[in-house]
Formats: structure tokens, C-alpha cells, sequence
């Protein structure tokens, strides 16, 4: 055991101000020998780069001595510590030892400032086995059981051992991590969701050849992606082949964000949000935002009541839509409103949604619509259709001239299924949802239904309802938003 390890001297914290564009390098290793000769450098071109936080991994006993160090002197620089499988059979109980006792200053505010925040880089690699496997998975083992025992998430490293890792996992009774630089297929990605685990990407997914990384990167829902540079390794296009650096994070992000159609600062919005939740660093948003930017369309979160209380919603499961906080715990005013739109002709549609039913706020939608309207705005409602339900009377008119279009959720091909599927307040509202949008077409100048994939819902007859309605069709993938 190194001395240098077991007294780590605190110095003082170097600080760098942050860049507006706020994306998280969630695993790096700047402790390595190939930042020598200009680490200092290469931390200042992450800032620049818009980096707004590095987790430094580490993965035998130099590499943690290593991590800890950067992590007190940057105070946007944080640690993981632990052992990777490669150097499994390197395990002592010595270095365990000493890795609880770091975890433990860091948790009593001691030497390293709470900056540990996860076990890591550990698991299984039956690609290399440097380690016997046997061995691997013992060490894997330990160190899941520690993480479960001080509340640290785990990031782990899963090379040709999808089996052996989920179930090791899964017996750890461990419920919270990363698996870092995904190399799986779906399946595993979704056994690992189910657990709480993250998915993370780097470089590889930017490779022309990377097929399936890029059909993967496209399904993992927002709530659980995470990206990384695994620098110095792996670098991205158009740096294949060189050392990579946290600033590359900028073209891996970039290539996911037109990968999965949302704009980079979309995609720095959501992984920046999942690295602070899951890692539990930085400021998450307190209140729910008003008004929010997704793509190029600006959506009004005007109201979280809703007249249905739909089982595949996403308020029920979660604040944040595309990393917005949604929560709201106040209903805003009509100015608020318009200026947190500001110029309405920025944007291709200004849609009103949010997490809840717009037209419970009937009057404020005609009067925020037509000051949009007067300003070269367009306006886009995303409904229920239980509006004349709502206010008992038809609505409609009142719209023609302030609203573009108009999206109704149907969501089922017969009234059983919707009532069971939606859970409406009303008596009759699938009839009512019907005779809203065949009456829609004559004030409104585009009328869509919108229906979700989900168990028991007929896509095809809710097709072809469109179809005799003459309206619009769209289909949504469950637990896809925004």
C-alpha cells in the first residue's frame, strides 16, 4: 500500500466558470499517464468546450489515488472509486480496505469534500480475461455489496458477459448505476432499466459502422441516458484513432442528439439532468418551468389538472419531460406567460400541453393564442378532446382564427378500452372525444388524432377512425415524450 494513498492533502480548489451549453463527461480517466504532459490543458479546453462537470473513474489503486487528487483540486471534477475488472486478481483486502475508508472521509466531509460520488469502474470483461473469471466475479460481487451498503451508485464495465453481469446484479439487490460504454443489444439494456440502472454511450455509437450502438442510442427513453467519453479511449468522429478528451463529448452528444431528432442543446438538457440524479452533483431545477423549448417549437405548461387520469402518463412517473421540470405549484397568469414566450415568430409552433388539460383554462388559451396570432405566431393545442365536456358547450368556434391545429389524444379504438386505458372523469367521453373532433375540422384548419402503443389498444382501428373522421393520424411510442 502506497502512502500516498492513505493521506490524501487537501488543496485548494481550482474553479472555472461554466459554458451555457451544460453537458457532463460522466466517465473519464484524466489520471492516466497519457494527460501528462498537458492535463492542465485539456481540463481548460473542456470548460471551454462547454463541460460542466468531469467524473474522473477510477480503476486500480494509482487510478483512484489519481481521481481523488483531480477531484480536490478542480471543484468540477468528481470521483468514482473502484477496481476494474482486469485487475481483479490484484484485489486485496488491503486496497478494499482503503477504498471503504476513502468512501467514509467522504461521507463524514473529510480530505476529499463528499466528492466520491460512486463505486467504479467495476465488473466483468470475458473479452480480455486478464482476470480469471472466477475471481472477477467475486470482486464484482464485494464491491456491489458495498455500494448498496453506503448508498453509492455503481458504474460498470460489461464486456461479453451480459448473463453472468445481469444476475450478479440483480442478487446484489443493487438498484441504482450506469453501464458505461453500452456494448450490449436491447434486451440487456431493457433487463438493466427494469433494475434502475442507466445506459450509457461514448465514441463507438459515432462510427459510420456502428449499427446497432445507433439503433440502441435511439431507444433508451430520456429518463435513462447517459453519455461519456471513456477518454482517453475510444474517441469519437472525427477523432477516431487519436486520444480522446472530454471536450470530444460535444460530437458524441451532437451525432445522439440528430440520431434520436432533438437539437444538442435537448440532448445536453436530458444527460446533464440524469448525471446530476444519478450521481447527485450540481443544482437540479426546483420549479416547474412555464414555457419550454423542445426541438424548435416552444411548449406552455399551463395546468397539471387533467380530466383523465390515463395509466401510461407520464406525470404519474416522473417531473421532467426532455429534462424540463413539468411540476408546477402554481398555475401561471396570462402575462407570465407571454413573457416567457417572448416573440412568438422564434419558434415553428407554440403548443399548448404540459402535464395536464390546456382547455381546463379555456380563457386563457383564447386570449394567450390570439396575442400569438397578432405576433406571426403559431399555435398548436394538444387535448384530451374533453373540452365541451368540460365548460358544456361547444368550444370550438371560440378557437377558429387563434388555433393552427389541434392534436386529440384518442388513444383507443371503442369506449371500453378507453375508459379502461384512460379513466375519464366524464360518463360517455369517448362519444363526446368523437363528436370534438368531427366538429373540429370546421373551425380548426388541422384536426390529428393521436393514440399510444400500449397493451389492448387496436392501432389499425384507431387508423382507420381517422380515416372516416378525414382528420390527421399519429402514433406514440409509450414512454416517448415531447
Amino acid at each position: 500500500m502506497q502512502e500516498d494513498s492513505k493521506n490524501l492533502v487537501l488543496s485548494s480548489a481550482i474553479s472555472y466558470q461554466p459554458s451555457a451549453i451544460n453537458l457532463i463527461d460522466t466517465h473519464c480517466h484524466l489520471e492516466m499517464d497519457e494527460f501528462n504532459p498537458d492535463r492542465k490543458e485539456v481540463i481548460q479546453r473542456a470548460k471551454a468546450a462547454g463541460i460542466e462537470a468531469i467524473i474522473t473513474i477510477g480503476s486500480d489503486l494509482e487510478g483512484n489515488v489519481g481521481g481523488l487528487e483531480l477531484s480536490k483540486k478542480y471543484d468540477f471534477i468528481y470521483s468514482s472509486v473502484g477496481f476494474h475488472p482486469h485487475d481483479a486478481k490484484d484485489f486485496t483486502e488491503d486496497i478494499f480496505n482503503q477504498i471503504k475508508s476513502w468512501i467514509k472521509n467522504s461521507d463524514m466531509g473529510q480530505g476529499i469534500q463528499g466528492k466520491i460520488v460512486a463505486i467504479g469502474e467495476i465488473g466483468l470483461d470475458y473479452h480480455y480475461d486478464n482476470s480469471p473469471r472466477e475471481i472477477q466475479r467475486d470482486v464484482f460481487m464485494r464491491q456491489l455489496q458495498l455500494a448498496k451498503e453506503v448508498n453509492l451508485p455503481v458504474v460498470i464495465h460489461s464486456r461479453e458477459a451480459r448473463k453472468d453481469t445481469l444476475e450478479i446484479i440483480r442478487e446484489s439487490g443493487v438498484d441504482k448505476g450506469v453501464l458505461h460504454c453500452f456494448s450490449g443489444d436491447r434486451e440487456m439494456a431493457e433487463k438493466a432499466m427494469a433494475m434502475g440502472f442507466y445506459i450509457s454511450f461514448a465514441g463507438p455509437v459515432t462510427f459510420r459502422n456502428a449499427k446497432k450502438p445507433k439503433e440502441i442510442v435511439k431507444a433508451i427513453p430520456d429518463d435513462y441516458l447517459l453519455i461519456e467519453t471513456d477518454a482517453p479511449y475510444l474517441s469519437p468522429e472525427p477523432f477516431r484513432g487519436k486520444r480522446n478528451e472530454p471536450s470530444y463529448l460535444i460530437h458524441t452528444a451532437r451525432a445522439i442528439a440528430e440520431m434520436r431528432g432533438i437539437t444538442i442543446e435537448d440532448l445536453a438538457r436530458i444527460t446533464t439532468l440524469n448525471a446530476k440524479r444519478l450521481f447527485k452533483i450540481g443544482q437540479l431545477p426546483e420549479r416547474g418551468v412555464i414555457a419550454y423549448k423542445i426541438r424548435d417549437n416552444l411548449y406552455l405548461n399551463i395546468t397539471n389538472r387533467c380530466t383523465n387520469e390515463c395509466s401510461f402518463c407520464i406525470r404519474f412517473h416522473t417531473d421532467y419531460v426532455k429534462g424540463h421540470n413539468l411540476r408546477l405549484s402554481e398555475e401561471p397568469s396570462e402575462e407570465e406567460l407571454k413573457d416567457a414566450i417572448g416573440d412568438p415568430s422564434r419558434y415553428r409552433e407554440i403548443v399548448f400541453c404540459g402535464y395536464g388539460e390546456p382547455l381546463l383554462r379555456l380563457d386563457l388559451v383564447k386570449s394567450v393564442a390570439g396575442w400569438i396570432k397578432q405576433n406571426n405566431g403559431k399555435v398548436r393545442i394538444n387535448t384530451n378532446g374533453h373540452g365541451n365536456l368540460i365548460h358544456g358547450r361547444n368550444i370550438l368556434p371560440e378557437l377558429k382564427g387563434i388555433v393552427d391545429s389541434i392534436s386529440v389524444s384518442l388513444d383507443a379504438q371503442d369506449e371500453e378500452t378507453y375508459n379502461r386505458v384512460c379513466k375519464p372523469t366524464f360518463k360517455n367521453a369517448y362519444r363526446e372525444i368523437l363528436s370534438f373532433i368531427k366538429e373540429a375540422k370546421q373551425f380548426i384548419p388541422h384536426v390529428q388524432i393521436t393514440v399510444v402503443e400500449l397493451e389492448g389498444v387496436d392501432v389499425e382501428k384507431c387508423k382507420k377512425i381517422a380515416e372516416d373522421l378525414g382528420v390527421g393520424f399519429r402514433i406514440r411510442k409509450l414512454d416517448v415524450v415531447g
